[in-house]
């Protein structure tokens, strides 16, 4: 791709249920970046992560991508593309080889990731991540970085993420259809980590929720690497179906209304305060009360904190995370998510 000053551009792609978001980014201070341009366009082309409708997410990548180029002013040939969807597996392996010349070398860490990245993945999925979480040289723990370090075994724990090969596939196309190419999918949760937890919070013990649209995204980390994915097929746009059903609203105006009125937690409310609500085939607005609302919401927001608490129960991680819980993406922004999620 093109860049400005000569400095090195990175864009990356966001394609989520609601909306698709591009990023472009130069490289500025050693370790810094610079965002330059951004676009974004709502979109109806994916449910629950998955593409289904080609058409719909081809045109919402294309018109965000063509905001984006307008304001940084370069043209866009390549991206990182975010993934997300149900159809994402986490696992933990391990692998372990014998350490060549008694010093570690690259070709150990290849060969010992290698090993451990060795497990049967169903037909239907593909390796996303292999992401090291610790290395074990003779024994010895909590190596991070074990080049040239001496020993004569070398173990690593990796944490594995798969995808759907249909769902990355359906993607591809999607954004190659742009004139773009792939330069990789990067999992949603593991981009979101990088922009919202600090260093100290992963190296301590953190869970991050990642409330979207069409899905709600777990990732644990433990000494500074993730150790836990997970992927609820509920988030955002749940609660603007369930605000349309109950208030026989169109699903517009019920987006609208979430975003303006809503609050998840029925007792932050008063029957006192009132709003108007839009009615279906030319019908008359009515007035309702906000407590109404609410009530609708505290369903689905108790939903899907209730199987975020139950994943990572079952993870056996809830008792490592002394940093807490930190909750991120459009739809944990309602007023009332933080103290629903704490109670």
């Amino acid at each position: 791709m093109s860049s400005i000053n000569n400095n090195e551009m990175l864009v990356g792609l966001d394609i989520g249920t609601s909306k698709v978001v591009a990023v472009v980014a130069e490289s500025a201070a050693e370790n810094q970046i610079e965002i330059v341009g951004l676009g974004t366009h709502a979109s109806k082309g994916l449910k629950n992560g998955v593409v289904v409708d080609i058409d719909s997410t081809t045109s919402a990548i294309k018109k965000s991508i063509l905001e984006a180029e307008s304001m940084a002013g370069c043209h866009i040939s390549s991206c990182y593309v975010g993934i997300s969807g149900s159809h994402i597996r986490g696992l933990n392996s391990e692998g372990v080889v014998p350490i060549k010349d008694t010093e570690v070398k690259y070709a150990d860490v290849d060969r010992v990731i290698e090993t451990a990245q060795a497990m049967a993945i169903p037909s239907n999925q593909r390796l996303l991540h292999v992401l090291p979480r610790d290395y074990i040289i003779d024994k010895q723990e909590g190596i991070k970085e074990p080049l040239g370090m001496a020993g004569s075994r070398l173990e690593a724990k990796v944490h594995l993420v798969t995808c759907s090969d249909n769902a990355s596939q359906n993607i591809h196309k999607c954004v190659s259809a742009c004139g773009l190419d792939v330069e990789a999918f990067v999992l949603e949760q593991l981009a979101s980590s990088y922009s919202v937890l600090t260093s100290d919070e992963r190296e301590l013990g953190v869970c991050l929720i990642d409330i979207g649209g069409g899905t709600t995204d777990i990732a644990v980390f433990l000494a500074g690497s993730i150790s836990f994915t997970d992927v609820i097929p509920l988030a955002g746009d749940h609660v603007t179906n369930d605000i349309a059903e109950a208030l026989r609203t169109p699903p517009t105006q019920a987006e609208d209304i979430k975003q303006r009125y809503g609050c998840a937690v029925s007792s932050l409310t008063s029957p006192e305060e009132l709003m108007m609500v839009p009615g279906m085939g030319g019908r008359p607005e009515r007035e309702l009360s906000r407590q109404s609302l609410a009530d609708v919401l505290e369903r689905r927001y108790v939903e899907i904190f209730s199987m975020a608490q139950q994943r990572l129960n079952l993870s056996g991680l809830e008792s490592l995370i002394p940093a807490g819980i930190v909750l991120t993406g459009g739809a944990s922004k309602v007023e009332g998510a933080i103290e629903l999620a704490e109670e």
